[in-house]
């Protein structure tokens, strides 16, 4: 069943912080959003009448990109922050792209079970504490559909250090230390998702972006 929040509450903006949200789109640019999205979206292999899904969607440089690249597909792209929402609107209107933009958070999908066909998220899995996480995860799984995959970027520790003092930075102000390949994996497992695979890496200024890719099972 789709669920409802009755109140907003709490959450981590797109830039940490709303003065920050300005800058944010700028600074997605200088640390290789484009490359990423990119290699995501391919990832994800849509086809023609496919219902897609952007998670954490922030300013919906994502959205808008699935939407022109690909007409035939349905999107929808969700997010609790509504001042980045209303610069996503922007951009669709400004792309001249259909996107249906809603307000809600991941763990409380305001959709029908097995609504999607593919499930994006891109950079938003760290913002949240690990019980929220599964959550998202799970109701993740409830609105796709059997054998629909969630493709899912977000920093990651790999086997060395992040390089450089901004990665090691961000990485402690994020406590990124715990979110490696195989916590996620877990994770995902956990939640009921089958033919997890790390799909590819994205080293950048800020730290490793993993890019992992997992199917719901035809079995409900």
């Amino acid at each position: 069943m789709p669920k409802s929040e009755a109140t907003p509450r709490a959450y981590l903006p797109a830039a940490g912080h709303d003065w920050l949200l300005r800058f944010y789109d700028p600074v997605s640019r200088l640390t290789g959003a484009g490359a990423l999205h990119a290699a995501l979206v391919a990832q994800a292999a849509l086809a023609p009448g496919h219902a897609v899904l952007d998670v954490g969607a922030g300013t919906g440089t994502l959205a808008v990109r699935i939407a022109r690249e690909h007409p035939g597909v349905d999107v929808t792209a969700l997010d609790p922050d509504p001042k980045a929402l209303a610069i996503a609107r922007r951009k669709a209107e400004r792309a001249g792209v259909a996107v249906r933009f809603e307000r809600g958070y991941g763990d409380a999908l305001p959709f029908a079970d097995a609504r999607f066909d593919r499930v994006l998220s891109s950079l938003m899995f760290h913002h949240l504490d690990g019980e929220t996480k599964r959550g998202m995860l799970r109701d993740v799984r409830r609105v796709l559909r059997p054998g629909g995959g969630l493709h899912l970027a977000d920093f990651a520790r790999g086997h060395a250090r992040p390089r450089g003092f901004l990665a090691r930075l961000f990485h402690h102000a994020h406590a990124l230390p715990s979110s490696d390949d195989a916590t996620i994996e877990s994770l995902l497992a956990e939640s009921g998702f089958a033919e997890i695979a790390l799909a590819g890496e994205h080293h950048t200024l800020f730290g490793r972006i993993a890019r992992y890719r997992a199917i719901r099972p035809d079995a409900a």
